[in-house]
C-alpha cells in the first residue's frame, strides 16, 4: 500500500523595505495579536493565507525573514485613498517577537498617535 505525502503549503514570499519612521508607523499593525505589517500589493491574497516576509527596517540593511498569515486585505480603489495591500500578522516565533519589540522600540510614543495609517 502506498501513501501519498501531503503537499507542503505553498507560501508566497514578500519583500518589504521600510526606510523611515513615518513609513513604519503607517505600516505597523499593533492591533494584531503578535503584531503585523501592511504590505502594499495589488496581487490577490486570501485571509489566512501563509506568507514569508523579508522585512528590512530603516537603516539596518538586514532582511529579517518572518512567517505570517494574511489578516487584512485592502482592495484596490478602497475608501480613504488607502493603498491596496495586505496586512501580515506575525507568527509566534522568537524572530517575530524580536521584530515586534524592535518595531515598537523604533516607534516609541508614536504608537499612541491617532494619525491615519495604511489600515486604520
Amino acid at each position: 500500500m502506498s501513501r501519498e505525502k501531503p503537499h507542503a503549503a505553498h507560501r508566497h514570499i514578500l519583500a518589504l523595505t521600510i526606510r523611515d519612521k513615518a513609513a513604519l508607523y503607517a505600516a505597523y499593525m499593533p492591533f494584531l495579536s503578535n503584531g503585523g505589517i501592511f504590505v502594499p500589493t495589488s496581487a490577490p491574497y486570501k485571509l489566512g493565507e501563509e506568507v514569508v516576509m523579508l522585512l528590512t527596517l530603516m537603516d539596518s540593511g538586514e532582511k529579517t525573514p518572518i512567517n505570517g498569515r494574511v489578516a487584512w486585505i485592502t482592495p484596490p480603489q478602497s475608501q480613504g485613498n488607502r493603498p491596496p495591500g495586505i496586512g501580515v500578522q506575525f507568527g509566534r516565533s522568537d524572530a517575530a517577537r524580536n521584530l515586534k519589540n524592535k518595531i515598537e522600540l523604533h516607534l516609541g510614543n508614536a504608537l499612541k498617535s491617532v494619525r491615519q495609517t495604511h489600515t486604520m
